[in-house]
């Protein structure tokens, strides 16, 4: 005869074993994958950039670095004058460099100084951008270096374009899940970029006519192509 004890934890043994197999048979198997979203849009740019340069040249230093210092002075206030208290004026670069008679059978030898002073414009006014630089080279500025329209970090296009290309990843990660019979659980990691093809503008000073009454420089900002990519780790439960 079985002892009652004994037949209590068979029992027990046994539904023990009968529910860890039936969690197994329950458990979810998770998997990550890796996804990309890419979304590219084309917008107005929303800054005008230009670098600008005075250039001047003496026998002496001192003289070039003078000459140099007063026509700086009265670019910067001319471009101040045109495009306003919210364009942001820095200076770029300054050189002061020496200029050599090379001969032959000869030690070089100074015959003058060339002094630089270049200055980065930016503003908001677009439509103010060719102002700006007759402004500029009207008040000695001798060299436009470049003009470029440009799109502000801050700008709505940017987070929107990176909108776009993460629900792109997510889209995809939802399909893999549903392929899978699953559902993603969670975003693993996630990893951005973005690029912004800016348009430049070159400008020829030997171009401007040399008459009292200049026509005014045309510039056209035209349009900025913003490029997002996302890439995402993501956990899907199958």
């Amino acid at each position: 005869m079985r002892n009652p004890i004994i037949s209590i934890l068979l029992t027990g043994l046994c539904l023990s074993v009968l529910v860890t197999t039936g969690c197994a048979r329950k458990s979810n198997r998770t998997t990550k994958v890796t996804v990309a979203g890419e979304a590219t849009t084309r917008v107005e740019p929303d800054a005008a950039v230009l670098v600008l340069s005075v250039v001047t040249q003496s026998a002496q230093a001192i003289t070039a670095q003078q000459e140099n210092a007063r026509k700086s002075d009265a670019v910067a206030s001319a471009v101040k004058n045109i495009a306003g208290s919210n364009a942001e004026i820095k200076t770029s670069d300054y050189t002061l460099q020496p200029q050599y008679d090379y001969r032959e059978n000869r030690l070089p030898k100074i015959v003058g100084y060339d002094a630089r002073n270049t200055v980065i414009v930016t503003t908001s006014d677009l439509k103010n951008v060719g102002a700006v630089i007759d402004a500029a080279s009207g008040a000695g500025a001798n060299s436009i270096d470049s003009v470029s329209f440009v799109l502000r970090q801050t700008s709505p296009a940017r987070g929107q374009a990176l909108a776009d290309a993460t629900q792109q990843a997510m889209n995809k990660a939802r399909s893999i899940a549903q392929a899978l019979g699953g559902r993603v659980l969670r975003v693993v990691e996630e990893n951005e970029g973005s690029t912004v093809a800016a348009e430049s503008q070159a400008y020829d000073m030997a171009a401007r006519e040399t008459t009292t009454k200049m026509r005014p420089t045309p510039i056209t900002a035209g349009q900025l192509s913003i490029r997002s990519n996302v890439q995402l780790i993501v956990e899907i439960e199958s």
